[in-house]
């Protein structure tokens, strides 16, 4: 489950930890993108953690690139129908 609390930190970016694949791990992204993980995760009937393990799974940066690019790929694949 995420970590309820957060560290914010000066350059805008919010840094959370997350339980994925029986391991803690922490990444940041900035607010927007915390709102559109979190609600793709709902939209999706998914565990946070849940959505982030199969990002995670399908990697090849970052974390929170992989994310963020997830996010954008999902905005554009609704966009286009």
């Amino acid at each position: 489950m995420a970590s309820k609390a957060a560290t914010a930190r000066r350059d805008g970016l919010v840094k959370r930890s997350v339980t994925i694949q029986g391991h803690r791990t922490s990444f940041s992204l900035e607010p927007p993108f915390w709102t559109a993980l979190r609600e793709a995760a709902a939209e999706d009937g998914k565990a946070l953690n849940a959505l982030v393990a199969e990002i995670d799974e399908a990697r090849g940066t970052n974390l929170s690139s992989a994310i963020r690019v997830w996010l954008f790929e999902r905005a554009r694949a609704a966009r286009d129908g």
